[in-house]
C-alpha cells in the first residue's frame, strides 16, 4: 500500500507533541483524538494553559495557498465579530510544518449541535450566516474550489463507475440513473438563472456548529469554497416540504437583516443535495485505503449499501422533478 494511501502513518503521540512544542509550547502529555476522517484532529493538554486543538492536514489534499486562504477567511470573519473558531498565530504564522505534516492550532470551544426546527435558533443562525455572507461577498477566493456540477457530481459518478466501486449487477442501473440525475440537475440549475457566487463556509451542517449560551460557534472551514449562498442554508432544514418551508423562512428572517437572498436559489436546494450525495460516496471510495475508513464505514463495500444508494438517488430524481421549495411569509 502506497504512502499516499496511508498519509498519516508516523503521526504518533510523540510526533504530535513534538510538533506542538516546536511552536514554543509545553505539552503535558494529555492527548485526545477527536472525530475527524479527512484530517487528524487532537486535543492537546498544555502546561499552565487551556488545552488546544491541533489539526494535521491530510497530505496532498490542499495546496499551501488554499490552506492559508481558509485561515485568512476564518480570521477575517473573527475580526468582524463572528464566533468562528479561527487558527492561532505563532510568529505571525497560522500554518506550520513538522517533518512531512502541515498543522495548525485552534482554541478549544465547547458546545453541542444546535436544536434545529426551533424558530429562535434558526433565526439566530440566519443572522450569523447573513453576516458571514455579507463578508464573504466582499472579496473573492483565488485558491479555494468553486462548487460546480462537474466537480461535485459528474466527476464523482465517473470515478465510482470507472474504478469498479459499484457492484457488477448494479453498474448499469447506476450509470443510467446518474446520467438522468445530472441532466435533471443541469435543468434545475438553469432555472435559477444568473445567481451570485460568494465565499462560503461550504460544509455548514449541524455538526460544524457548536451551540452554547444561545450563541452559534462555527468550526471547520476546511471545505470553504465559492458557491451560491443557499449552500450554507439548506443543510440546516429538514422534514416534510411544509416544515422545510417554515424553517427556511425562519432562517431567512434573520439572514435578511444583514444580507439579501435571491429566491431563485431555491431551485438549487435539491440539486445541491444530490451533488452532496454523489460526492460523499466518491469521497469514501477515494479514501478507502486510509485505514480509518474501513473501520468507520465497514458497510461501504456491501451490495446492500449500494442498493440503498440507488434507492435514495431514485427518490432524489423524483424530488428534482418537483417545484422548488416555497417560502412561507
Amino acid at each position: 500500500m502506497s504512502a499516499a494511501a496511508r498519509p498519516f502513518d508516523g503521526l504518533d503521540p510523540s510526533l504530535i507533541c513534538d510538533a506542538v512544542e516546536s511552536l514554543g509550547l509545553v505539552t503535558d502529555g494529555r492527548l485526545l483524538a477527536l472525530n475527524s476522517y479527512e484530517n487528524r484532529v487532537w486535543q492537546i493538554g498544555i502546561e499552565e494553559g487551556q488545552p488546544l486543538i491541533a489539526k494535521f492536514y491530510r497530505p496532498g489534499r490542499w495546496t499551501e495557498e488554499a490552506i492559508r486562504e481558509e485561515h485568512q477567511f476564518a480570521l477575517e470573519l473573527a475580526d468582524h465579530g463572528l464566533s468562528v473558531v479561527a487558527p492561532l498565530a505563532y510568529d505571525e504564522q497560522t500554518l506550520h510544518w513538522h517533518q512531512e505534516f502541515r498543522f495548525a492550532l485552534f482554541p478549544r470551544r465547547g458546545g453541542h449541535a444546535p436544536e434545529l426546527a426551533h424558530r429562535p435558533t434558526l433565526e439566530a443562525l440566519g443572522r450569523v450566516l447573513g453576516r458571514m455572507h455579507a463578508i464573504g461577498a466582499s472579496a473573492s477566493f483565488s485558491d479555494r474550489p468553486t462548487l460546480s456540477i462537474d466537480q461535485h457530481g459528474r466527476a464523482p459518478a465517473e470515478y465510482l463507475l470507472g474504478n469498479d466501486w459499484i457492484p457488477f449487477h448494479l453498474q448499469s442501473a447506476f450509470e443510467t440513473l446518474s446520467a438522468h440525475l445530472l441532466e435533471a440537475i443541469e435543468a434545475t440549475w438553469a432555472r435559477a438563472g444568473a445567481f451570485q457566487t460568494i465565499r462560503l463556509h461550504g460544509d455548514c451542517h449541524p455538526g460544524n456548529i457548536l451551540w452554547r449560551d444561545d450563541t452559534a460557534h462555527f468550526v471547520d472551514l476546511d471545505d470553504c469554497m465559492t458557491g451560491p449562498a443557499v449552500q450554507d442554508l439548506w443543510m440546516l432544514i429538514s422534514g416534510e416540504s411544509d416544515e422545510r418551508s417554515n424553517q427556511l423562512g425562519w432562517l431567512l428572517d434573520g439572514y435578511r437583516m444583514f444580507h439579501s437572498f435571491n429566491p431563485a436559489e431555491l431551485n438549487l436546494i435539491e440539486p445541491l443535495r444530490c451533488l452532496r450525495m454523489l460526492h460523499h460516496q466518491a469521497w469514501l471510495a477515494r479514501r478507502w485505503e486510509d485505514p480509518a475508513f474501513p473501520l468507520a464505514f465497514p458497510w461501504f463495500t456491501d451490495a446492500r449499501h449500494w442498493e440503498n444508494v440507488l434507492q435514495q438517488l431514485r427518490e432524489q430524481l423524483d424530488e428534482l422533478q418537483q417545484p422548488p421549495l416555497q417560502l412561507v411569509f
